[in-house]
């Protein structure tokens, strides 16, 4: 006990190992239902159908270490799963795909670290394995959240965009005498290639619809799976015409509107915003690029003069 506690390198070791142990145990009974499944396949017509899950199938044992170390219940994976279908990923083994990636990269950190510490050890700042062990598991938690952010900062970018459109193809549809629940999908149909992500909730509501949930229920599900406020809005105001008996088709037509103007209000912001974010790029690079070459003839001139070496 005492070596271990003298010796931070086998302390770190034994970290990676108990935590390298459930991994291999999952690893390997996930090959024993890999040789399972493929002998069922064998056996059975149709095995080539399959090949499009394979890569899925090959990775399915991420998904049975997450399950294993996702927190159970499910209120305790309401936030994450709710977090991962604003950032796109709508699957319901989203959460367990999540986890057991986040432990695999923590692990790999990990191993990495011990291997390349004999190599890397004396020029790193930190003094010892522990403590740069420490480091890198603080780094390896807080990395995969912040990728999550960025992703879902990227699809509701998309989202923005599109909104619009789909409203102005909305428009069209329920003006050409299609029904709401027609014309949802068929812009479902029509936005595929330019938003996809849009595209796919789309889909799910227009299958709701068609399953026979209420137009209310679907569309707050909808602005729930967005997770923006045009949304929430769209579903507000359908939800209030559908209400109070008002024109669909007006309100459509005003709420569309609504919506170009707030996208072109949005990109004058960002134009807006775009000199003081350049203020500091120009302290730091520009300025003293500039200021370099203006000075320094003047400073090469006034060293020859007060040296006494000027050229002829």
């Amino acid at each position: 006990m005492e070596v271990l506690f003298i010796d931070p390198f086998t302390l770190g070791l034994l970290v990676v190992g108990a935590m390298l142990g459930p991994i291999l145990m999952v690893g390997a009974q996930n090959f024993t239902n890999k040789r399972a499944r493929l002998a069922d396949r064998l056996t059975s017509p149709g095995s080539g159908r399959t090949s499009s899950k394979s890569k899925s199938q090959r990775l399915s044992w991420v998904q049975e270490l997450g399950q294993l170390i996702s927190p159970k219940g499910e209120k305790a994976n309401s936030a994450i799963r709710m977090r991962l279908i604003h950032a796109g990923y709508i699957s319901k083994s989203a959460p367990y795909w999540y986890y057991g990636a986040r432990l695999i990269f923590l692990v790999a950190a990990l191993a990495v670290l011990m291997a390349l510490w004999p190599v890397i050890g004396d020029s790193l700042p930190i003094s010892g394995p522990l403590p740069a062990a420490i480091m890198i598991v603080l780094i390896a938690n807080i990395a995969p959240g912040l990728w999550l952010d960025r992703k879902q900062g990227i699809v509701q970018q998309e989202y923005r965009n599109g909104f619009p459109d789909m409203m102005d193809l909305l428009v069209a549809c329920v003006q050409a005498g299609l029904s709401l629940d027609a014309g949802i999908g068929r812009v479902s149909e029509e936005i595929g290639r330019r938003y996809p992500n849009l595209n796919i909730h789309l889909g799910i509501m227009s299958l709701e619809l068609r399953a026979g949930r209420s137009r209310i229920e679907a569309l707050s599900g909808f602005a729930d799976r967005l997770g923006m406020d045009e949304a929430r809005a769209f579903a507000t105001m359908l939800r209030q015409s559908e209400e109070m008996g008002t024109s669909l088709s007006a309100t459509l037509r005003v709420f569309a509107d609504d919506m170009r103007d707030k996208r072109m209000l949005y990109a004058e912001e960002k134009a807006l915003s775009l000199p003081a974010k350049l203020v500091v790029p120009l302290i730091l690079f520009v300025f003293p690029s500039l200021l370099g070459v203006l000075m320094l003839p003047a400073g090469v001139r006034l060293y020859w003069v007060f040296s006494g070496t000027v050229p002829s």
